[in-house]
Order: C-alpha cells, then structure tokens, then sequence
C-alpha cells in the first residue's frame, strides 16, 4: 500500500510518496498552500492519482515538545484531508525534518534558488521514510 506525506507550511506543502510495498519513500511535488479552503481537496486529489493507501501529515513540534499555532494548522489540515480523502490520516512528529533536508541539500552542494523549490519535498521525503523505518 502506498502512503503519502505531507509537510505542511504557511506558503508551501510538500508531498512524497512511498512505493507499493511502503518502503522507500520518493519526493513527489511541492504544492502552494494558497488558497487554504482547497488545500485538502488538492491533497487529496494527488492522493487518488498516488492510490494512497493512507496518509500521513507532519506535526511541527517545538524544540521541547510542545505545540504552536502551526501545529495547530496541521492538525485542522489532517482532519481536513481525513473528510476529504476518506482515507486514514496519521499525525507524525516532524521536528527538524525541514533543517535536516537544508542540511542535506547544502552537503548535495545545491544552489540557494534550487533548495527553496524543493526543501518541501525533501522534508517530506525525510517524514515519510523516517515514518516508514519505524512501522518496519
């Protein structure tokens, strides 16, 4: 079963997927946030074309654990996508997963313009796999 991610953020969402058999996880795309009220339709849409399984949207977590107005948006999204997709929809913890993909794009030596089009997808690769590792 396929699964795909979502890292949400306030100007951009960034979408993977996983292969069929929920192992590897593969940047898909990056999708505006705007317009807010069509966001989970659209989601839920690449969702249909990916045949998801399941869905899973990353909770930015503070450093401490604890939870801002973001995460709040996260969880409004996820249960936005859950009408919507009619699929199940799993909160994960995504904390630094957006710095571990600057991280790695910088390591990859890609260009400053490059990484802010795709440190999305990245950072939802990076959900999606980490999410994967552990139900293995």
């Amino acid at each position: 079963m396929r699964i795909l991610a979502v890292d949400p953020g306030s100007k951009r969402v960034g979408v993977a997927v996983s292969d069929p058999s929920g192992t590897i996880a593969q940047a898909l795309a990056t999708v505006p946030a705007a317009p807010p009220e069509t966001l989970a339709e659209r989601l839920a849409g690449i969702a249909q074309e990916q045949e998801a399984g399941r869905i899973v949207v990353g909770l930015p977590r503070r450093l401490d654990g604890s939870e801002g107005p973001e995460a709040k948006s996260a969880r409004s999204l996820a249960e936005e996508l859950r009408r919507a997709a009619r699929l199940p929809v799993e909160l994960v913890d995504e904390r630094l997963t957006t710095a571990q993909a600057e991280r790695a794009m910088i390591d990859a030596g890609t260009r400053r313009a490059r990484r802010r089009e795709s440190i999305d997808q990245v950072a939802a690769t990076l959900l999606l796999q980490s999410h994967l590792d552990r139900k293995r």
